[in-house]
């Protein structure tokens, strides 16, 4: 009980303290969870400590973070179109392979040229979740586009396999992928209460199942004759470009509100990957990647081998089961708990990896369309969610990339892998296809039991509280350590 002659212990806060910057230190910051609400004076110490900048204003659902739907706003839909014109592009591009194969190279050429280009994505990752954090969203998210559009327009004039230019615009490519994704997946989960991170990133991702179906039949109608010639390749970059610039008008919709960031000194980098990174949720990433990856870069080859002409059956069950089932798992995670989700995804994937064993028609595409629909669709909003939990909600542009990173990670070492795998079971005498779907499953098998023997089971009664207690319904001894350790922050905080 606090005595009325102890007034002075408690000072009042100076005008010129920004209520964020009073907040983050007052709160601990409770939508970092229980162990990471540190404030700035914990982590740069009371002599480099400085105001937290002005973050987006969060979406009005956060006064009701469960049930309430105010956060699908104009803002959401715009952001939402951008990112459905730019994977119709992307999805376009899933017949890069026929794109090597005019050049004259293989599927060993295939998977290093896919595999180095993950290179860039994996190393600008880091950088790029830096800069969101630093400068918001909208620079990065706008230079990757424009830096997507270049690329695309450069492989017009790529006429070898073997040169170099061919890996330095995979590059390009992958890395200004890398930005757009990690910067509007940033974008709305920097707005979002904590409790619907998962819910929003899983809505915002159904437009990357959206532009898979209309990318892949588009790539269809353009590509899918017998004999795939040079001038239909260029046409496919010349349109996966326009559709590109056409996404540039929505993302300055979407962002015209985001308000400069303030200039902050951050923590090194290596201390934030040490203090906060989920490494067993990072594997998970790798495996996923490894599992995503085979599709995109594989499957085009697969079905040619089965004399199979066309691919776009497979996408166009993949994204409606995806979007369907995003739709009526929304709710999950809050309920459930990530961790159960995260396995039940993953488990899924490994499935859909052997499922490619049993197709042997065009029609048989439609079983492991639909089991990789489902899987990705609970696997990554899932493990984002699970990332951005780990770290301050200040980090979460760094969080997102990280995830992103692990993702890319696995694409990395993937793709090289099974053209390797195909490239030697050959001359072993074994069946290329089979030997590379087994082994790719038996790696993603042995990192998601690590996962499932090393995670922290997340208990579902936290998950659905809404809101902290009110600080009248706190004890008086809770409330007044509070306040004094407001006031020590004020102090702190003065210049």
């Amino acid at each position: 009980m606090i005595c009325p002659s102890q007034p002075s212990l408690i000072p009042s806060a100076p005008a010129s303290i920004p209520a964020e910057a009073e907040a983050s230190c007052v709160n601990s910051d409770d939508s970092d969870g229980p162990s990471r609400g540190a404030c700035l004076v914990d982590e740069l110490g009371p002599s480099r400590a400085t105001p937290a900048p002005r973050t987006p204003r969060p979406s009005p659902a956060a006064t009701d973070p469960v049930e309430g739907n105010s956060a699908y706003s104009g803002t959401f839909w715009s952001a939402y179109i951008a990112n459905t014109l730019v994977a119709v592009a992307i999805a376009l591009l899933y017949r890069y392979a026929d794109f090597v194969t005019i050049l004259g190279g293989s599927e060993w050429h295939l998977g290093w040229i896919v595999g180095v280009g993950m290179v860039g994505s994996f190393t600008m990752r880091m950088a790029l979740g830096v800069g969101i954090d630093r400068r918001g969203p909208r620079i990065i998210w706008l230079g990757s586009t424009v830096v997507f559009i270049l690329a695309c327009f450069a492989h017009l004039g790529i006429q070898r396999y073997d040169t170099p230019w061919i890996y330095l615009l995979r590059i390009a490519f992958c890395s200004a992928v890398a930005g757009f994704y990690g910067a509007s997946t940033a974008f709305v989960a920097v707005g979002a209460p904590l409790l619907r991170v998962a819910e929003l990133v899983g809505m915002l991702g159904t437009s990357g199942f959206l532009g898979m179906v209309v990318g892949a039949q588009l790539g269809d109608f353009l590509c899918g004759t017998d004999q795939v010639q040079r001038w239909q390749v260029d046409q496919m970059f010349v349109v996966a470009g326009l559709l590109a610039c056409a996404a540039i008008g929505f993302i300055c919709f979407a962002t015209r509100g985001e308000a400069p960031r303030a200039r902050r000194r951050m923590p090194p980098l290596i201390g934030l990957l040490r203090r906060y990174t989920p490494v067993n949720l990072l594997l998970i990433g790798v495996a996923s990647g490894i599992g995503l990856g085979l599709p995109q870069a594989f499957l085009r080859t697969y079905v040619a081998d089965l004399d199979i002409d066309r691919i776009g059956l497979f996408f166009g069950v993949y994204a409606p089961a995806a979007i369907v089932t995003r739709v009526l798992t929304r709710r999950w995670f809050a309920r459930f708990g990530l961790e159960p989700i995260i396995i039940l995804g993953t488990v899924g994937q490994i499935l859909s990896v052997l499922l490619f064993l049993t197709v042997r028609s065009q029609w048989h595409l439609v079983i492991p369309g639909l089991t990789y629909g489902i899987s990705h669709a609970l696997l990554f909003p899932s493990v984002v969610a699970a990332g951005s939990r780990s770290f301050p909600n200040r980090y979460r542009g760094l969080a997102t990339t990280l995830v992103l990173a692990s993702w890319d990670f696995g694409l990395l070492i993937g793709s090289p892998t099974a053209g390797m795998v195909l490239h030697y079971s050959e001359a072993l005498g074994l069946p290329p296809y089979p030997t590379m779907f087994l082994t790719i499953a038996v790696m993603m098998a042995v990192l998601t039991a690590y996962y499932a023997l090393t995670c922290r089971q997340a208990q579902p009664a936290p998950l659905l509280q809404t809101q902290p207690p009110a600080p009248h319904h706190l004890p008086s001894t809770v409330r007044w350590r509070r306040d004094v350790q407001a006031a020590e922050a004020r102090k702190t905080l003065l210049p």
